[in-house]
């Protein structure tokens, strides 16, 4: 149950987001006259600043979201014709789509300039449709509007579901952000004869935008994209409000150097992986951080050492006995076909991983976090001239 819910938490942020906005229209009272332009100016605002940051941040799918969005309201509340409602419709979730479809290539750079003339094209169909007069095509069955059209809705199906493929499985905050935009838009459309709300969720999916961009900025300054715990940077923020009472311990992979020399980097990022992951698992309260290289950190708040000494061991055993399977060139990345080969009696290389471990905690000679981590450093440097494999103090 607990793991659903954390692969579902970077959603909380966008769904909040387009509550609020439901709530804000349903509840909240009009604005005074000399304030009513604040409803048009905020999604100008919004929108524009997620655009500026998805390309100051090189983010190229939330860029075109960001553009699509913006050109869209602006055609939109300038010339609110059906023309352009059914147009806005239909390339808004077309752009995306193609956005989610396509690598990531970044908002700055040669790829940028394809959509920038894609961009610019669209915003002159859109001006001249705003001069067209109504035309009766635009009453067929598929294209009839308000709400979204037809073809509208099934344009936003594919996007969206382009948009969750790509976020599927890492749930990272701007891929569910990019989803949560599309969201907002589609919510929008089908409020289109409603300006004031048509405003407020094109805001929304602004909004939703900018806090993902955010989210996933902060995440690249603490968080190691390589084994996905927090990062030296968290570590040193934690280290700043620990109380009196902690242990802290350095974690080190043995002979790490000899797996990269003898199977190659891959295999190297494989055990730190490996390591990462039942580092996380500790007991006793604490939290693992990658410090740099094959180290790790973990922090026990509010332990003794000789308290968290039994959960450290049963780390290190639990990493001893683990047997891990190289990843070969030819391996399957189908979980699988990988189990069928397996039972065909098909060749695997199992490999060892050990780690040394050493912990200190508060002391006369080390009063503060930095010094603590010091005494763990000596602690576990101990460990490997003991021997490797062990736990020091």
């Amino acid at each position: 149950m607990i793991e659903p819910i954390r692969a579902l938490r970077p959603a909380w942020v966008p769904a909040g987001i387009l509550a609020g906005s439901a709530l804000l229209v349903a509840l909240a009272p009009p604005l005074p006259e000399s304030l009513v332009g604040l409803s048009f100016a905020g999604p100008y605002a919004v929108l524009a600043s997620a655009l500026l940051l998805a390309w100051w941040f090189n983010r190229g799918r939330s860029f075109v979201l960001a553009a699509s969005l913006l050109l869209a309201f602006a055609a939109y509340s300038q010339f609110p014709s059906k023309a352009i409602y059914t147009a806005i419709t239909l390339l808004v979730p077309a752009n995306a789509a193609l956005a989610m479809i396509r690598p990531e290539k970044g908002a700055r750079y040669r790829m940028a300039y394809v959509w920038l003339a894609l961009l610019g094209a669209e915003a002159l169909l859109l001006y001249w449709l705003s001069g067209l007069p109504a035309h009766a095509a635009l009453e067929h069955w598929a294209l009839r509007s308000p709400p979204t059209p037809l073809v509208g809705r099934l344009a936003f199906a594919a996007a969206f579901a382009a948009a969750v493929w790509r976020a599927w499985p890492e749930h990272t905050p701007l891929q569910v952000g990019n989803a949560g935009a599309l969201a907002a838009f589609f919510v929008a459309a089908e409020w289109g004869a409603s300006p004031g709300i048509f405003a407020a969720f094109i805001a929304a999916g602004g909004v939703i935008l900018l806090v993902s961009l955010l989210q996933e900025s902060h995440q690249l300054a603490f968080r190691d994209q390589l084994t996905g715990l927090p990062g030296r940077r968290a570590l040193e923020e934690r280290l700043r409000s620990l109380g009196e009472r902690y242990a802290i311990a350095m974690v080190d992979v043995d002979h790490f150097k000899q797996f990269n020399d003898t199977h190659g980097h891959d295999i190297g990022d494989q055990v730190l992986r490996l390591v990462a992951g039942r580092l996380a698992q500790v007991g006793g309260g604490g939290t693992a951080y990658r410090y740099g290289g094959e180290e790790f950190a973990v922090v026990f708040p509010d332990r003794g050492a000789e308290e968290v000494a039994s959960d450290l061991e049963a780390i290190r055993r639990s990493i001893e006995t683990y047997r891990m399977a190289v990843r070969g060139e030819d391996r399957p990345k189908s979980a699988k076909e990988g189990t069928r080969r397996r039972g065909a009696g098909a060749p695997e290389k199992p490999l060892s991983v050990t780690v040394s471990i050493g912990m200190a905690g508060p002391s006369r000679h080390a009063q503060t976090p930095q010094q603590v981590v010091k005494a763990a450093d000596e602690a576990l440097y101990r460990a490997k001239k003991g021997g490797r494999n062990r736990v020091s103090r």
